[in-house]
């Protein structure tokens, strides 16, 4: 059991592997923070419940003569608003008459073996040793509780975390913010972590000293964004990739959201994690409840590292569905954009015969009158003037040339030149008499309704059903512009997932690959359902470098899709060896964004031979812990591996970014490895000792060009 009730001191202690949590019960009455970070040994926790009195700080009514007795000094678990705490709070609601007061006290405990799910909203599974905790805190006037559940994860350190509000008053109340954790430390040494971005730059990595006052991070978009990672972490000043304390804290969640750290008078940091409250109001009638989402919080003693492979660890473990295959895919997109017919991709899906590659999938174009952005989202039926034989003739071209196929959707949009809007304009998002606002052309479908979220189950079921079909693209081009309610974006998303659960359970062996104009909505919860996204719409591999290595800090390997295009990039413009666009995509779910008919004899054999390749690294990838070696912000290089967990094999990926004139002697130092153990470069047969890798490196070679690729491979000696 990983969680200890000290009666004596009114403790409870949250024991991960190498980790502890203690909240503590002060006078029986407050929920506080106690200590989160390395394992320890405590002999008597209530010492940790220090207070002091310090000016300006209200004290609670029953306290007029112990002054040193205050929300606004004491750390806290669940701080709400109006009885004395200064600093942000947890939980804020509003009565009837306008009060917004909540005093809520300890009122009990339970510790639970089995952990909770949360109705409508997708959360971890339970692995084979973990146990939860449930506080009850209530407030005695308006009969609000809060029961705060803390899922304990023994042989790892992390503890995640929601609340559930109940109304057990006699009136309706609005809550108008819950966050979904909330933890106070005892310090403010810290740096601040987050990944920045916008379309197709996202998860760049920036980190900044903590300040006094409020940082946060937030997406106001409808969905987790482009531009902030729903994620965090801090990170003491001494912190490297390898060594030192990291606090990692990501949200399950689709929508809009905000994290928020306060360092305050006293140079505490208070940690929050959960739904925006901006533009959010929950109306909550007499025995109802509400549920927020999950938050995960990973702590690391040994640096960036320690965390990420926490986080990839959980994740392949208790979030993604395993019963999906990830095939190596071609997809049309940038070969045709909407200029195809079902000649060109008859010589297009032909041309892909014998290359290694096992799905083709048809992109955006193929339904209703769609030949350019202008029109036809929602009319999810053929466009027979293109595809005279429809969606099955595509699928028998595919399956004649040894191919499976695969479907682009973009099922939560609507045009306004379509049928769908014609027949119901009501569908669209739309704030009552005002003209729509357009995004890429198009309007987003209201999945706050049933009958849209019906409908949308309903037309793609009726093309799936008729197709041989393996996966889905399923794609979110726009951001929810027109929220004409406060409760309008979080239904939304409990529309969104209820979209997918039917779906996933209708469809189990279909899978579905997220995509919201590339990384748009790349969190937790669309992995939960869609358990690779296409990582950016930018597809150059010296772009995704920087876009791949952020992204790992939090999210494995798996869960990335990285794609060969062409060159010059249709992003960027850059000119980049065939050899390196293959090894940055092989580092990810891994495929083509090309026409194979264009490519040259010496291209073909690099694709049998990249396809090849990654069949056998994909064993490895799926079965890894993934090291990151160089890092390419502020540096000239990049550099990752992946070590299969026995530690028997390990595959190197190496980019230099820009060449110099020097000829430099350049060491590439490993990582993971077994020290005692014999390595062979399969590619060379010369054989390394582990530790030699991991101490004295592998000498890199003179670069012949800017953008020069290596890919190294090594297995155990086994003679």
């Amino acid at each position: 059991m990983s969680i200890t009730y000290h009666v004596q001191s009114n403790v409870f202690q949250l024991d991960g592997k190498n980790s502890t949590y203690l909240i503590g019960v002060y006078d029986n009455r407050f929920l506080t923070s106690l200590y989160y970070g390395k394992k320890l040994e405590i002999l008597n926790p209530s010492r940790l419940m220090v207070t002091r009195e310090l000016g300006f700080s209200p004290s609670p009514h029953e306290d007029f003569y112990k002054r040193y007795v205050s929300l606004d000094t004491l750390p806290s678990e669940c701080p709400s608003f109006g009885y004395g705490d200064f600093r942000i709070p947890a939980i804020t609601i509003e009565q009837n008459d306008g009060s917004r007061c909540l005093d809520l006290r300890y009122a009990g405990y339970e510790i639970l073996t089995k952990k909770p799910s949360i109705k409508g909203i997708p959360s971890l599974k339970e692995d084979d040793n973990c146990d939860t905790l449930k506080i009850i805190l209530k407030d005695k006037l308006t009969k609000v509780e809060v029961n705060l559940y803390y899922n304990v994860y023994n042989d790892r350190d992390v503890i995640t975390r929601h609340m559930i509000i109940r109304n057990k008053g006699d009136e309706k109340i609005n809550i108008t913010k819950a966050m979904s954790c909330s933890f106070d430390l005892r310090d403010n040494n810290f740096n601040l972590l987050q990944l920045i971005g916008c379309h197709c730059e996202e998860r760049h990595i920036e980190v900044t000293p903590l300040r006094h006052g409020i940082s946060k991070i937030e997406s106001r978009r409808g969905s987790s964004s482009h531009m902030l990672n729903p994620f965090f972490a801090l990170l003491r000043k001494d912190t490297t990739e390898d060594v030192g304390e990291v606090y990692g804290i990501n949200l399950v969640y689709s929508g809009s959201y905000e994290g928020t750290i306060e360092v305050d008078q006293r140079h505490t940091t208070r940690v929050q994690m959960g739904i925006s409250s901006f533009d959010f109001s929950w109306p909550l009638d007499v025995k109802e409840s509400f549920e927020t989402p999950e938050v995960v919080m990973v702590y690391s003693n040994g640096g960036l590292n320690g965390m990420s492979q926490q986080f990839h660890n959980l994740y392949n473990d208790c979030l993604l569905k395993k019963q999906y295959y990830h095939p190596i895919v071609v997809n049309n997109w940038e070969a045709t954009y909407f200029g195809f017919d079902e000649e060109k991709l008859d010589k297009l899906i032909s041309s892909a015969k014998g290359l290694g590659i096992e799905t083709f999938v048809l992109d955006d174009g193929w339904f209703g009158k769609r030949n350019n952005d202008e029109s036809s989202l929602g009319d999810w039926y053929v466009n027979k003037e293109k595809l005279p034989h429809g969606l099955e003739g595509v699928a028998e071209m595919c399956k004649k040339n040894g191919l499976k196929f695969g479907l682009w959707f973009e099922p939560e949009m609507i045009s306004e030149d379509s049928d769908l809007y014609r027949a119901h304009p009501d569908y669209a998002i739309k704030i009552p008499n005002r003209p729509h606002l357009y995004s890429r052309c198009q309007l987003v479908l209201d999945l706050s309704r049933k009958e849209v979220c019906d409908y949308i189950i309903d037309a793609i079921s009726k093309v799936v059903d008729k197709l041989d079909i393996s996966y889905i693209k399923w794609d979110f081009n726009r951001n929810i512009s027109e929220t004409y309610s406060k409760q309008l974006t979080h239904k939304y998303v409990l529309g969104l997932y209820y979209v997918l659960e039917t779906l996933t359970k209708k469809y189990p062996k279909i899978m579905i690959e997220g995509c919201s104009g590339g990384g748009g909505r790349f969190d937790p919860a669309m992995l939960y359902y869609t358990p690779q996204i296409w990582t950016s719409d930018d597809s150059d591999a010296i772009e995704r470098l920087y876009i791949q290595y952020g992204t790992s800090l939090v999210y494995p390997p798996t869960t990335m899709v990285g794609h060969v295009s062409v060159t010059p990039n249709h992003q960027t413009g850059r000119v980049t060896p065939f050899k390196t666009r293959g090894i940055v995509a092989m580092s990810a779910n891994f495929g083509y964004e090309l026409n194979p008919q264009v490519l040259t004899e010496q291209e073909r054999e690099m694709v049998k031979d990249q396809t090849k390749t990654y069949r056998n690294l994909k064993k490895v990838i799926y079965n890894s812990d993934f090291y990151r070696l160089r890092n390419p912000f502020g540096g000239k290089d990049c550099a990752w591996s992946f070590v299969r967990k026995d530690k028997k094999e390990v595959y190197v990926m190496y980019v230099r970014i820009l060449n110099s004139a020097t000829n430099e002697f350049d060491w590439l130092v490993l990582k993971g490895l077994d020290s005692k153990k014999i390595y062979v470069n399969v590619e060379t047969n010369e054989k390394f000792s582990g530790s030699e890798l991991m101490s004295a490196g592998i000498l890199l070679p003179r670069h012949p060009y800017d953008f020069n690729g290596i890919m190294y491979h090594f297995k155990e000696d086994k003679e």
